[in-house]
Formats: structure tokens, sequence, C-alpha cells
């Protein structure tokens, strides 16, 4: 088996807080909360595409993959 590291995400080194837009961060604290995209959406008024957008923007800005993590820097930030 060999594993291959992947460099940070040059915006990922600053804050990630600082890094997210207000509705990004917004978006996470629903999915991080439980919320599925359709929830999301009814309750920040949006579509769940626009929601599916920002969670995406999320990932790459952060260099992230999955919704677990997304979830635990949610956490972590205290989103």
């Amino acid at each position: 088996m060999s594993l291959t590291l992947v460099a940070p995400h040059p915006e990922a080194t600053t804050a990630p807080a600082a890094v997210l837009a207000p509705r990004e961060q917004e978006a996470l604290r629903h999915i991080a909360a439980g919320c599925t995209y359709v929830q999301t959406a009814r309750s920040m008024g949006l579509s769940k595409h626009t929601v599916d957008a920002y969670l995406r923007r999320i990932r790459a800005k952060l260099g992230i993959n999955t919704t677990a993590e997304m979830t635990r820097l949610a956490i972590s930030l205290g989103l």
C-alpha cells in the first residue's frame, strides 16, 4: 500500500472561518447539524443546487473531501 501526500489548498493555511463567505458558513452550520441539502435550502431560502454549490466551494477552498470532514471542521470552528 502506498500513501500519497497532498499539499493543502493555499487558502487552507489561513483561518478557515476567514476564508468562508457568511452564506457558506451558514450552509456548513446546517449540514453539520445533520440537515439534508433540501432542509438546508428551505431554511436558507435557496435551491438545493445553490446549497450544493456552496458546499462544493467549501470543499475546494479548504481541501476537504467528505461531509464528515466538513462536520468536523464546523465543530472545531464552533459553528
